[in-house]
């Protein structure tokens, strides 16, 4: 399988500014998610898509390919990641090269390994899913049959998931997962027609690595950075 590794790296940023060039721990935040991949056989090809001229000198220092420089129309803080992704297909394709899926890598993610990377492919290629994306598995506390929500127009509460008796014992709760963010890997064939990174079968990997972190406040930043101290990355 043919796989586009991309990484989306816009100028702006309002949680941690300038946070993909920005250093942390001594290194541009960007260069941790493009090491990573960089080092994993199972992807073809690896570019950055950025609107910045000074992201695009770091990646390529870092030894990413930088095959264009996105559109400012598609590096707003409201611009959807779907757009980016197409648009990347989209040059490659004018260009005469052609991947079978698309395996997104956000920065924002610094401590995703490369065996993270590895095994999710793995994973995406051995199944016949539209989409696989990295998770965690939600603590039973925080499962969504323990969850409520307040009716609308009342002051009385619901269970989430919509059924109407609750699951009493922890050990009946079924497993739930949420995206940890890092990793999403889904066929060009599915991108193209639904206009979604997931489809209709979503498959997923279960990162092991305890020190996964997602940045996008401050407080997530000192937090990685402790971390990255702490291991000597």
């Amino acid at each position: 399988m043919k796989i586009l590794g991309l990484i989306p790296a816009r100028g702006g940023s309002k949680g941690v500014p300038h946070k993909n060039q920005r250093l942390l721990a001594g290194r541009p935040l960007i260069a941790y998610t493009i090491s990573a991949a960089l080092a994993s056989s199972s992807i073809h090809t690896l570019a950055v898509s950025t609107d910045s001229e000074s992201i695009a000198e770091l990646s390529l220092e870092a030894g990413a390919t930088i095959p264009f420089l996105r559109p400012a129309k598609l590096a707003t803080d409201t611009s959807p990641t779907i757009d980016t992704v197409l648009h990347a297909l989209t040059f490659y394709e004018q260009e005469g090269q052609f991947f079978d899926a698309v395996c997104l890598l956000q920065p924002t993610c610094p401590l995703r390994s490369t065996e993270d990377i590895q095994e999710a492919i793995n994973a995406f290629e051995k199944c016949d899913a539209d989409s696989l994306i990295s998770v965690r598995e939600v603590p039973h506390t925080y499962n969504p049959h323990w969850v409520f929500k307040q009716k609308e127009g009342e002051p009385f509460l619901e269970i989430a998931t919509g059924e109407k008796q609750i699951i009493s014992r922890r050990q009946d709760l079924p497993k739930a997962y949420c995206r940890d963010g890092s990793i999403y890997i889904t066929r060009t064939s599915v991108l193209k027609k639904t206009g979604s990174l997931y489809g209709e079968k979503i498959a997923h990997y279960k990162s092991t690595n305890p020190h996964q972190v997602n940045i996008d406040t401050l407080e997530d930043w000192e937090g990685a950075e402790l971390i990255i101290k702490g291991l000597k990355l």
